[in-house]
């Protein structure tokens, strides 16, 4: 069960963020793994539960990154990350072209939210047609995310738009070429005891009618294929 992140858990990201190197790392991996990664696999997976009990139905997985970076992309950099996170999400041969939930910790802050990092083209395709056959259902979904204070929606945007939006409050969704809807905030005393459980159940909470949405769209036809029917 998880008890909270402690003092050691702060000092030691900062400390990986001025020594990153083999030497420092080995003298204080007991730190590491008693004040870190441990509590961050047990806040995983009593996250991991609470979703699953919400949506058994998914199959779904849960993940702690590690802590060593890969030295194919080292470029320059040490070689230990300064953060860890934790995600659930469906297995898939690329983790990023899924939608996923993550909850990640860092020096300065930490955050937590929903999203696709690398979405695939296709899927983002897939997205538009479903904004243009149903936009009452994406709208609903959109109006009760902007009437929330915890998250917000931060989108990485095609250099050329791919057409109007079927409603002016769809534009972000539609211009999306990857997306979170996330929450960022400075290290707060939550972390350091339980109240971070009960902060993410109910943001997960209302992240998982989002997770539905999104989750279903590689299942939807190329919306490509459609139009080359209808113009043979």
């Amino acid at each position: 069960m998880f008890t909270g992140f402690t003092d050691e858990t702060v000092d030691f990201m900062w400390g990986i963020r001025f020594n990153n190197e083999r030497t420092w790392f080995e003298a204080h991996k007991e730190i590491y793994l008693n004040h870190f990664y441990r509590p961050m696999q047990a806040l995983g997976a009593e996250m991991y539960d609470f979703i699953r009990e919400k949506r058994p139905d998914y199959d779904l997985v849960h993940k702690v990154t590690r802590i060593y970076r890969d030295a194919r992309r080292l470029h320059g950099r040490g070689p230990y990350k300064e953060s860890l996170w934790f995600s659930v999400e469906e297995p898939a041969e690329q983790w990023t072209a899924k939608p996923t939930f993550w909850f990640e910790l860092m020096p300065e802050s930490w955050t937590y939210g929903l999203g696709y990092y690398l979405p695939k083209a296709l899927t983002m395709a897939k997205l538009r047609a479903r904004l243009d056959r149903d936009p009452g259902t994406m709208e609903t979904l959109t109006r009760a995310l902007n009437g929330q204070g915890e998250f917000a929606l931060v989108t990485e945007d095609y250099k050329r738009p791919k057409g109007p939006a079927p409603l002016p409050l769809l534009e972000p969704w539609y211009r999306a070429k990857s997306f979170v809807i996330c929450h960022e905030e400075k290290l707060t005393e939550d972390l350091f005891s339980r109240r971070i459980v009960d902060r993410l159940k109910q943001g997960y909470e209302f992240l998982l009618p989002y997770y539905d949405y999104f989750v279903t769209l590689d299942a939807e036809p190329d919306p490509g294929e459609g139009k080359a029917a209808k113009e043979r």
